[in-house]
């Protein structure tokens, strides 16, 4: 602390200069005041208040960033809404023409609706490629390319680089399941010896596991005359192994048995040490063998019939026992004419397909039906002939198109994730298919390049638009709706249908699989539920965006009343300072000439 130089006889002048120097200071204020309308320049001028206004601007320029993300994010959902409601368009457009399509019964009809599918895929696919400020936003948390293929790669493939479209998988899995013989019998087993006529399901677990028919049951109206006895099949083994010790985080794709006969997929993650609970996960053992064990028993309640992975680990499925389904039919006596035999045989997507066959007259022939011999086992012969035309039947159609809409469904379910590439076939020695292989990867086009290791689509992408408020709007090309619209459409665009009459229930048959896929029942994520997810997604953004503002506001008042000055108080408070000031100088100024002479 320094103490001024003090002397007695100057002590008025010094308290005297001492005030007109604060006056003077309060009168420089004031008009610094009035000339900017702030009550100070620094935040230390503010008093009690700086806290309230330092706090008040720094929730503004949180505020502010709110809002640019806000601004970048409701382009984002626009574009998004946008694209999925092209896409829901044009799947309900498809829809509509396969139902008028099956009512024309034209041939020129289903050609041209071909055509008309290819450039669907083809609209929808750039619907999926939409971008802004160079991200691209089907892709989940990965924007920096397109997330899907275009239409041509993905129908045929890219023959130079060796990978097969979705084209050749339909081609591929259609011969697995309709069988190499003629006529087609849906890899079942046709025999007759004497008066009796079998029909069996493969005794290859992989075959009767994977593909053709199953049989289901078989009813006789004449059981005296015609004997129908069927065998249920019982379950093969189910065995996993892998090449080599899984690593943590490595991915196994199982194949599973659903209860209606259909497949479906479960991807299951090699972990170290699982959370307690955690689904979908399998523990890594101290050997291959022992993990191999916990895969198994992360099954439990599941029926698996296949395994695929990268190499390493090299996962594999063995199926081995168990007992294939049969029905055997015997012609004890001659049947009444209309006397009938009827045979349910299972496809692989959960439906079914019922064979009706009709005793006839001798020499009656059609479809449908079997003529009457003259002995039982003549009957018998003709009973099988007409079994077996039915069964071709049934495999060019029903189950030609199960085969081409579950495959379509194998190709978009593909992942570039190492494992997870489309199923294939395995054909064994004499050419025919004998299961999937175990590593399927590097044969097929992969349709779509983004994120698929989120959990939930949405999450991929969120804005932050409050402090305590986070929306998700992230979309993947591969989610199930737009997937099954996608492999609904390639099926159409990529199957060619003649003017036959026989073609017109091969339509039908196609045109009953891929509706659902193009429009799905209850119960199965629609495209329309993305555009409402997403559109629920802009109107929490559009009400925090106001309240945000109404937010602002408030704050900005706030700041107002601690910071800005009244220019009216400060005008009338400089006014009494000025003539204070004023008074001051003259007294000063007369003090300062008074004499003991002029005193006395």
């Amino acid at each position: 602390m320094t103490i001024a130089p003090y002397a007695a006889g100057t002590a008025a002048s010094d308290l005297n200069t001492r005030r007109l120097l604060g006056l003077k200071g309060q009168l420089d204020g004031l008009s610094t005041q009035l000339a900017t309308g702030r009550v100070s320049e620094t935040y230390g001028g503010l008093g009690a208040g700086r806290a309230t206004s330092l706090s008040a601007r720094a929730q503004i320029s949180a505020l502010d960033g709110y809002d640019a993300a806000i601004e970048a994010g409701t382009t984002r959902l626009k574009l998004a809404s946008a694209s999925i409601e092209q896409a829901a368009s044009l799947a309900s457009q498809t829809w509509s023409e396969i139902g008028n399509t099956v009512a024309s019964s034209g041939a020129s009809a289903r050609a041209s609706l071909q055509g008309i599918a290819a450039g669907r895929l083809g609209g929808m696919l750039d619907a999926l490629n939409q971008s802004v400020a160079d991200q691209y936003i089907f892709g989940g948390r990965e924007t920096d390319r397109p997330p899907v293929e275009t239409a041509s790669r993905i129908l045929n493939g890219d023959p130079a680089a060796g990978l097969d479209g979705v084209g050749a998988l339909i081609a591929e899995r259609g011969a697995a399941d309709l069988g190499t013989a003629s006529p087609a019998t849906g890899r079942l087993a046709l025999t007759r010896a004497g008066n009796a006529v079998t029909l069996s399901e493969s005794a290859d677990p992989a075959v009767r596991t994977n593909f053709g028919f199953t049989i289901v049951g078989a009813v006789s109206s004449n059981l005296a005359a015609l004997t129908a006895t069927p065998s249920a099949a019982t379950a093969p083994r189910f065995d996993a192994a892998f090449a080599t010790q899984p690593r943590d985080g490595d991915l196994v794709r199982v194949t599973v048995q659903n209860a209606d006969g259909s497949q479906g997929f479960v991807d299951l993650v090699a972990r170290t040490a699982p959370a307690a609970g955690a689904a979908n996960t399998f523990r890594i053992g101290a050997s291959a063998a022992e993990s191999a064990d916990n895969l198994e028993a992360a099954l439990a309640g599941q029926v698996p019939v296949g395994l695929q992975s990268a190499a390493p680990p090299g996962a594999s499925a063995s199926l081995t026992g168990g007992t294939p389904a049969s029905v055997a039919v015997t012609v004890a006596d001659q049947p009444r004419i209309g006397d009938t035999v009827r045979l349910t045989l299972g496809l692989r997507d959960g439906t079914s397909h019922t064979l009706t066959l009709t005793a006839a007259a001798p020499g009656t022939t059609g479809t449908g039906s079997f003529a009457l011999g003259a002995t039982p086992d003549a009957t018998a012969a003709n009973l099988s002939a007409a079994l077996a035309g039915a069964l071709d039947t049934a495999a060019q159609t029903d189950l030609a198109a199960s085969s081409a809409t579950r495959a379509a469904s194998d190709f978009f379910a593909g992942s570039s994730t190492p494992g997870l590439a489309p199923r294939r076939v395995v054909l064994d020695a004499a050419g025919e298919a004998a299961g999937y292989a175990a590593d399927p990867s590097g044969r097929t086009l992969i349709w779509y390049t983004g994120d698929d290791t989120a959990p939930d689509a949405r999450r991929t992408a969120t804005l932050q638009v409050s402090a305590g408020e986070a929306v998700a709007v992230g979309v993947q090309a591969n989610e199930p709706a737009l997937r099954d619209a996608l492999a609904g459409i390639a099926v159409l665009a990529s199957v060619t249908f003649t003017s036959s009459d026989r073609d017109n229930a091969r339509f039908g048959a196609f045109a009953d699989r891929l509706k659902p896929l193009v429009k799905p029942s209850e119960g199965r994520q629609s495209i329309e539920e993305i555009g409402t997810e997403l559109s629920l997604a802009s109107s929490r953004i559009e009400s925090q965006k106001s309240q945000n503002g109404a937010t602002r506001a408030v704050l900005q008042d706030a700041i107002g009343g601690i910071e800005d000055a009244n220019v009216e108080e400060v005008a009338a408070k400089l006014l009494t300072l000025q003539t204070q000031l004023q008074a001051s100088y003259q007294t000063t100024s007369m003090l300062s000439k008074m004499s003991l002479v002029n005193y006395l």
